[in-house]
């Protein structure tokens, strides 16, 4: 079939939608490890009292958290509906804080193909996954973009390579069409959305004493490839991209790159420590213009930026610009947080 063929071919299948089989119980332990991967030391994703003084019953989860059950859930769409394509490259996500994620949620997941869209000759794929807490409320909207490659844009000595070193379980590749695909939609009825982000009072800076243009100081992070190991084993993130140099140059890269999934974590960290309250954001979404390069010798700089592009009197919230740059180059073509202050 013809890429416009098979594009239509995937548009019909927007829509699609299962739950996971099992529900997913956060863990204190599991948000530790998450926020020692984004180099995060903000003290509620680690110390309970000084989360509850912030108005949390527990650890409070890392803005990004969520990336990593979302990883799990999202394998079979990957390889049962989104199918014909050789790989995929992360290029937008969107995460929207209904009300913080917290130590002992349980959280039901679902998953849903919500857009296809053919831009530039190339097959953009929107995925969502929805959290719901045991009391049926959402706490939390993750939307993954990613670019569908085909055969033609990737190395063939790629395929074998891969296979060679991925780990148990994982299928990077895409798939075949399955010849007994049937569509499933999500049931009727109504979704509640979780309010506890818009009514706790934030612990972040006061609304009053900001201005419209004011820059928050500028942080450094440093990578190495160790911290790629590591992220890769606390998110389920294990595409050899990230910490197999020949698997890096065959897919077109100078060498190793950084998972975007962590350049975001990580971007939300920096703002975190700035602002005081994780769980002061209600919206973070993120454009990645370019990954950040990791040598195996020396690692890589990431530098980090902040201004304040809006803000709203009536609600105390504001929209904040945040910039990555490293090697000189942007990684983010465009990351906004919404962000509730005090």
């Amino acid at each position: 079939m013809t890429a416009a063929a098979d594009t239509s071919a995937l548009e019909s299948r927007v829509g699609h939608y299962y739950q996971m089989d099992d529900t997913y119980l956060v863990g204190r332990e599991k948000i530790r490890e998450y926020a020692r991967a984004l180099q995060s030391d903000h003290p509620a994703h680690w110390d309970v009292d000084a989360a509850k003084a912030l108005g949390y019953p527990g650890l409070i989860a890392p803005l990004t958290f969520t990336s990593g059950p979302a990883m799990a859930c999202n394998q079979r769409m990957f390889e049962s509906v989104v199918v014909g394509y050789d790989m995929y490259l992360q290029t937008e996500e969107v995460f929207e804080q209904h009300r913080p994620i917290v130590e002992g949620d349980e959280l039901q997941i679902d998953i849903e193909l919500t857009s296809v869209r053919r831009v530039a000759g190339r097959d953009l794929i929107t995925v969502t996954n929805t959290f719901t807490d045991t009391a049926g409320e959402v706490v939390h909207t993750l939307h993954t973009t990613v670019v569908g490659v085909t055969g033609e844009d990737v190395d063939p000595a790629i395929k074998p390579a891969v296979q060679g070193v991925m780990m148990h379980g994982i299928n990077m590749l895409g798939a075949e069409h399955p010849e007994d695909y049937r569509k499933t939609v999500r049931p009727e009825g109504e979704i509640r959305i979780a309010g506890g982000g818009t009514t706790r009072t934030p612990g972040s800076p006061s609304f009053d004493e900001l201005a419209v243009g004011d820059e928050l100081p500028v942080h450094h992070t440093r990578l190495s490839r160790g911290d790629l190991v590591n992220y890769a084993g606390v998110s389920g993130d294990a595409n050899p991209l990230h910490w197999d140099e020949n698997i890096a140059k065959l897919a077109g890269q100078p060498d190793v790159i950084a998972h975007g999934m962590l350049t975001m974590g990580l971007g939300a960290s920096f703002f975190s420590a700035w602002s005081g309250d994780p769980g002061a954001v209600t919206r973070y979404a993120v454009r990645l213009s370019q990954p950040a390069v990791v040598p195996a010798a020396g690692g890589a700089d990431i530098e980090y930026s902040g201004k304040i592009k809006s803000l709203d009197p009536q609600t105390r919230s504001g929209v904040v610009l945040v910039g990555a740059k490293s090697q000189g180059r942007k990684i983010f073509g465009l990351a906004t947080l919404n962000v509730r202050f005090s």
